[in-house]
């Protein structure tokens, strides 16, 4: 009987066909679990980066016949922690429903008007508002200022007024040049005797939002001067006229002072400026003083552009 060849063989090598068909085994089975773990969707860690969005972009759907793999607690982990890594490296880039970051508020929104208000305002809105006032009444018909009691001034010095560019009358004694503020230019009568409040002449850039229409710049205008009036004082209106560049009103003020019935007479004149707000006149005289009324026509006539 003959003897198996392997048994001829030396112990040594049979240990290194063993090892070599060892290694050839281990290394096949490698590449089976590589291709496997390559090919499987359900590795942790593994998130398709170009899928990382904001919530409300929705996932894409899985391929025909599969089953959409669910999210495990590390998925999205991993996928929370590289969307967070993402934002901070391009902040730009990611999406949102707000304005980008580097989006200034001047961009986004616009003011409604200059900051110097020598545009005029949009609409109507504020013209509505005045005439809501219980103090103002509706604007009258176009009337003429008549010539009010009181002697005229024939005054030929003039007042500059730099703010407004406009110049007018400096009226003779009594009346006097007095500190401006809130004005640009103002003069005054002396105070009469046992009454606050004395004639006022004073003149400055409109204090209030220019109009499309000098009447209602005028309206406004008259509605601030109420400021300047006795507590509780109401419009009634004598004049409603147009003067070059601009427009006129004006009223008597109607008001009480130690429960009597009193009153003033007043006038805004508004002057259209190139590239600025308009200039405004504003005059009021006590019916204390009533015999100086007559200066209201003076001033309102000598307003001139500088």
């Amino acid at each position: 009987m003959k003897r198996s060849r392997i048994g001829d063989l030396p112990m040594r090598v049979i240990y290194r066909i063993l090892a070599v068909g060892l290694a050839v085994v281990l290394a096949a089975v490698a590449a089976v679990v590589g291709f496997v773990s390559s090919s499987s969707p359900d590795q942790p860690g593994e998130g398709k980066t170009g899928q990382i969005a904001a919530p409300s972009a929705a996932p894409p759907s899985p391929g025909p016949g599969s089953a959409e793999p669910s999210a495990s607690a590390s998925e999205q982990a991993s996928t929370q922690a590289s969307a967070a890594q993402s934002a901070q490296a391009s902040p730009s880039e990611t999406p949102s429903a707000s304005a980008s970051p580097s989006e200034s508020p001047a961009e986004t929104a616009a003011p409604s008007s200059p900051p110097d208000g020598s545009e005029p305002a949009p609409d109507r809105s504020a013209v509505i508002a005045a005439l809501a006032d219980p103090r103002v009444p509706d604007l009258p018909r176009d009337k003429r200022l008549g010539r009010l009691p009181g002697k005229a001034d024939k005054s030929k010095r003039r007042v500059q007024d730099g703010k407004s560019g406009v110049s007018l009358v400096r009226l003779g004694k009594p009346w006097k040049v007095f500190g401006a503020s809130p004005f640009s230019t103002k003069q005054v009568l002396p105070k009469a005797k046992g009454a606050a409040h004395r004639g006022m002449l004073a003149s400055c850039p409109v204090p209030i939002l220019v109009q499309k229409e000098s009447k209602d710049t005028a309206l406004l205008a008259a509605r601030w001067t109420l400021n300047h009036h006795p507590k509780g004082g109401k419009i009634t209106w004598t004049a409603s006229q147009p003067i070059k560049d601009g427009w006129l009103l004006a009223y008597r003020v109607k008001y009480k002072l130690k429960g009597k019935a009193r009153s003033s007479m007043a006038a805004v004149a508004v002057t259209e400026i190139s590239g600025a707000k308009p200039a405004m006149l504003f005059a009021t005289i006590p019916d204390t003083q009533s015999k100086y009324w007559r200066a209201i026509n003076t001033a309102v006539s000598s307003l001139r552009l500088k």
